[in-house]
């Protein structure tokens, strides 16, 4: 149950707390078993399913309630890194390894592939939808971010300056810019409008490079704007002593939107192996977190101001994703162990 909508300082709409959200009362409502090693979920804005990835190159549509499971074949030939989902819940797109955007009936009954577009060179890491439904941005390891006219497939331009793969693209909640950050820390601001680019957040703090094993390590695999546009958030990792060998341990950046500026560092200590691979805000300014690796998987809860998180639930098993249900109390986590658990935050099985 959400309570009623306001109005904000700037006299727009804005929708009120879910009643009973309380992050401390996280707990597991259903583990639904999807079957192979699962990448990237997202809700569709019904509510009714979740749309998951596959190592298998296969999407897949579990129904929220009662984990009955649709198989949606023939987009991919590999991996299925990405998922988004438009506003009115009748497409689904998947990013694959093979650089291909695939778009989904979802609507329907039985979804089918509506079209499959050639899009980058290499994995395609991440994919989002602007809040009206009309732009799709994709982004990979080409260090390049594609605008798409989201009804056609039709391109309409193309975002270059990272010098590291992409792993991440977020829109702002007003429409007018999008986000996109690379491995070597940079988080890149662009107006969705020119394709000008709009300047840089420095979250190096994200990066480490090692120079015995010779690897590039970490990068900004999450990224998340809070309702108000206030603050940037950017999650992956610190710590890195050993890349190769996992040792590693969460990390979140929180930048002023208007000045860039590193406004809070927000840690998770102790979880040895943990990468934070998505960030949602919710509606009481809780910022959440899913972590997941050889340690395991956990979500994580910051409150707004403070820097260590105050609460984390243990996952099943290691968590790769999530997203947050359009009710604001359920999330669901993509496990490398094929599970979709659904969780709830806040007491009771409502």
């Amino acid at each position: 149950m959400i309570e009623p909508a306001s109005l904000n300082a700037a006299g727009k709409t804005t929708m009120g707390t879910p009643s009973g959200l309380d992050a401390k009362q996280a707990h597991i409502l259903d583990r639904w078993k999807v079957g192979r090693p699962l990448v990237c979920c997202r809700f569709d804005p019904s509510g009714r399913f979740a749309f998951c990835g596959a190592e298998d190159s296969t999407v897949r549509r579990v129904a929220v309630a009662g984990g009955k499971t649709t198989d949606l074949a023939g987009g991919h030939d590999s991996w299925v890194f990405s998922m988004a989902i438009a506003p009115d819940g009748k497409t689904a797109f998947s990013g694959g390894g093979d650089g291909r955007i695939a778009a989904w009936d979802a609507g329907s009954d039985a979804p089918k592939l509506v079209r499959r577009i050639e899009a980058h060179r290499g994995w395609i890491r991440a994919l989002a939808v602007s809040p009206d439904g009309k732009v799709l941005a994709s982004a990979g390891n080409d260090r390049l971010v594609r605008l798409w006219d989201a009804a056609t497939g039709r391109p309409i331009r193309e975002l270059s300056g990272h010098a590291g793969h992409i792993y991440s693209v977020e829109f702002h909640p007003d429409g007018k810019s999008v986000f996109s950050g690379d491995l070597l820390g940079s988080v890149r601001q662009w107006d969705a409008a020119t394709g000008k680019d709009l300047g840089v957040f420095d979250a190096k703090a994200l990066h480490t490079y090692d120079g015995g094993q010779q690897v590039d390590f970490g990068g900004v695999r999450g990224l998340a704007i809070s309702a108000d546009g206030a603050h940037v958030a950017a999650g992956g990792l610190h710590k890195a002593t050993n890349p190769l060998g996992a040792v590693h341990e969460p990390l979140v950046l929180i930048f002023d939107a208007k000045t860039r500026k590193l406004a809070r560092t927000l840690l998770a200590d102790g979880i040895i192996s943990g990468v934070i691979w998505r960030l949602k805000y919710l509606a009481d300014g809780t910022l959440m977190g899913v972590s997941g690796a050889n340690s395991g998987g956990h979500l994580l809860f910051w409150k707004a101001g403070a820097d260590k998180d105050y609460h984390r639930l243990a996952l099943p098993g290691s968590a790769r994703d999530m997203d947050l249900h359009p009710d604001g109390l359920r999330v669901a986590t993509a496990q490398a162990d094929g599970l979709l658990p659904i969780i709830r935050l806040a007491a009771g099985k409502g």
